[in-house]
Formats: structure tokens, sequence, C-alpha cells
């Protein structure tokens, strides 16, 4: 049985090459078939991951129907499109095959998190997720990268990390799916806010306190949701935190940055995904469904909507009442 990667942007052509690693058998999937075809032929993915030579048991596909060779799948499509790849590998996918979601985010129309989609739309299967502080090239490259597996049981999360493990990846396992799901969602809003800082000058002591706040925000949140608190102060919590809020390489603190520098909300974004754009306006939703106060991520959500002024947002963030910091 093979393995199928779902997506062929730069993660899931990093993962491909991580599963083929092993001598797995990697089928690795895009919704383009010019591009599928040009990764076939040049035996790289140029346009996503320049420089790194695709594995020779990796068989790009365009075809979602191979799907049906797969005991396990590693879903890296984005999250707005997630269900409707999800459904459509629903009519050839194997019953009992494990699902792991290695994207972050919260769907905008239904609030839903992606394990929860792939319960929806897949029945039979396994939802798992992958996440963590890491960079698509980093991966590539071979450098020493750590992430979490949750699963639902350990046993499962233990046969994802032996499948896909190395020296230079580790995985260290979870049962609490939504804590890592949580942190992966919110740490994308956070990033945004920090990369807005940088752009607008404040300084690095103003970065490093929009961190620390932004993380009590991802706590308060989780906590609401019943995640464990061990789950959110680790890899897929404040590691991810604060890798995505403080390098370039971060799709959503690049946007942040440009935003902050005074680009227009449409093109600050340079073409490419900005997970947190997304997900800004639905976090906040279910952050009022129960209670939780998120300043700085809503004043995020303002900003991309085009609601508030980023000079407005810091001046709100400032004159914040004093408060004990709990």
């Amino acid at each position: 049985m093979a393995i199928m990667v779902l997506g062929a942007g730069a993660w899931g052509t990093a993962l491909a090459n991580l599963a083929a690693a092993k001598g797995e058998r990697v089928f690795l999937w895009g919704r383009d078939p010019p591009q599928v075809q040009t990764i076939t032929r040049e035996r790289e993915n140029r346009g996503y991951l320049p420089g790194v030579p695709l594995a020779t048991n990796i068989e790009p596909v365009a075809e979602i129907g191979w799907i049906s060779e797969a005991e396990l799948v590693l879903a890296a499509v984005p999250t707005q499109a997630f269900r409707d790849v999800a459904r459509a590998a629903s009519q050839s996918a194997r019953a009992g095959v494990l699902w792991i979601i290695c994207a972050k985010g919260i769907e905008r129309t239904s609030k839903h998190f992606l394990s929860d989609v792939v319960v929806e739309e897949l029945p039979g299967t396994f939802p798992a997720i992958l996440s963590g502080p890491s960079f698509a090239m980093d991966v590539a490259r071979g450098l020493p990268t750590a992430v979490t597996v949750a699963a639902t049981t350990d046993g499962v999360a233990q046969h994802v990390a032996q499948r896909l493990g190395t020296p230079n990846f580790r995985l260290y396992r979870s049962t609490d799916i939504r804590g890592v799901e949580i942190g992966g969602a919110a740490k994308n809003v956070l990033a945004i806010a920090c990369g807005i800082a940088t752009g607008a000058g404040l300084g690095a002591s103003a970065g490093a306190a929009l961190i620390a706040r932004g993380f009590a925000e991802l706590a308060r949140f989780g906590r609401a949701l019943d995640a464990r608190p061990e789950t959110l102060m680790g890899l897929s919590g404040l590691g991810d935190l604060v890798l995505t809020c403080s390098s370039e390489q971060s799709r959503n603190f690049s946007y942040g940055l440009a935003l902050g520098r005074g680009e227009r909300r449409e093109t600050a974004s340079r073409g490419r995904l900005v997970e947190g754009a997304f997900t800004a306006s639905v976090l906040i939703e279910l952050a009022r469904e129960v209670g939780v106060e998120m300043p700085i991520s809503q004043c995020v959500a303002r900003v991309i909507a085009g609601d508030l002024q980023i000079t407005e947002a810091i001046e709100a963030l400032l004159q914040r009442p004093q408060k004990s910091e709990l």
C-alpha cells in the first residue's frame, strides 16, 4: 500500500519527500494537471520548492482516484478547500484509511475544525493532526525539525510517528486533537499581528509583548474548548507561535509585515495563500460564542476586513485598561 499526499504546494512536496525517504511508494496529488505534468517532467516542484529534487519513488498525479491505493493520506491542501477535496476523495478512498491533516485553520462557512470535516465527509476513516514549528524548506533540506502528531489513540499516533519520523524529523505524540488544531489555527492570526507591528516599526519589545499576550489569547481560547494546557505550551502551540511570529519565511508574518508598511490588503499577500487571513474572522466568532476575549486577534480580523486602520488598531490595544497578567 502507498501513501497519498494531497496538495502539491511547498508543504505537500516536502512531506512527500519525507515519506519517500523511508522507501514508501508515494503519490503526490495536485489539482492542476499542467503543474503535475511539469513536476513529473522536471522531477522538481520549481514553483513552490525550487532546488529540491523529487524522490524517485514519488509519482505526481492529477487524478484523485489514486487515493484508492493509499492506506495513509497526508492532506496538505488549503483549509478552505479541504472539504471539497475530502468529498472528492471519499468516492475512491479505502475504508479505514488514516487521514492526517497537515493544514492549519478553521473552515469559515461551518466554523468547524478540519478533524470534524474528515468525520463528516469521510465516515470510517481515522483523523489525525500533524502540526508544529516547521517550514517546508527546512524539512525538505533535512534540517532538524520537531512537530506534534495527534490522534484519537496513542497507538495511532505512534504508528504515524514510526511511518514518518526520521532522525531529523521528530514527531511527538498526543491524543489532544482539538488542542493541536487550536494552536495551528490561532498562531497564524497572531503572526499577522506580529508582522504588522514589525512593519509599522514598533520595535522588538512590542513584538515580544505581542507574542506573549497573543499566547495568552490562544491559551484562553484553548481552555474554553477543553484543550490540554501542556498541548498549548508544546510544539503545536507555543512552539509554532514563536516560529511563525518571528520569521519572514512565514506567509502570515510576511503578509502582516506588508500591511504594517502600508501596502494594500489586496496585494500584501503577493499572491500567496495566507491562512490566517481566512481564519481571523471565524476565530473571533468562535471566541465570542464561548465568551473568550481575544483583543489582538480581533484587531487583526478588523484590519483584514477593512473596518479598522492599523494606527487605530495600535491605539486601541495600547489604550486598553490596565489589568492583571492572567
